[in-house]
């Protein structure tokens, strides 16, 4: 490859940039309603990630995300059962849609695919409406 910088997985999907800040901070602080400057400086590291990262970064983030979300799932972590739900179901569908990328992005999410499918019903099942969205 060039000195280029593939930004190929910059355009799969709008919803983690504007959905994951207030969800992941709502899981980081174990609350509904998180402090507004811990949604900032969620929102803050995801915009340094799309401008000055690249795609091992990225799936790094998604990575630490899915662990966030299946330790609520699993009853190991404390965090906010909707935001969980949210956040997993975003990281799930920009998973899946990496299969349609040049490279290993797909391969490289298959454990973190299938904990997350697995998080999803778990917490859709605990849901009161069986749904985040």
């Amino acid at each position: 490859m060039s000195g280029r910088r593939r930004l190929d997985w910059l355009g799969l999907t709008p919803e983690p940039e504007r959905e994951l800040p207030a969800a992941v901070a709502a899981l980081r602080a174990s609350s509904h309603h998180p402090p507004a400057e811990l949604v900032a400086c969620e929102r803050r590291r995801l915009e340094r990630l799309i401008l000055r990262g690249g795609r091992r970064d990225w799936l790094r983030y998604l990575a630490e995300v899915a662990a966030l979300v299946t330790a609520v799932a699993d009853g190991a972590g404390h965090g906010d059962h909707p935001a969980a739900l949210l956040a997993g179901e975003v990281v799930l569908e920009h998973h899946r849609m990496l299969i349609g990328l040049p490279g290993t992005g797909y391969a490289r999410t298959t454990a973190d695919r299938a904990a997350l499918e697995s998080a999803v019903r778990a917490l859709r099942a605990n849901s009161p409406t069986g749904k985040s969205r």
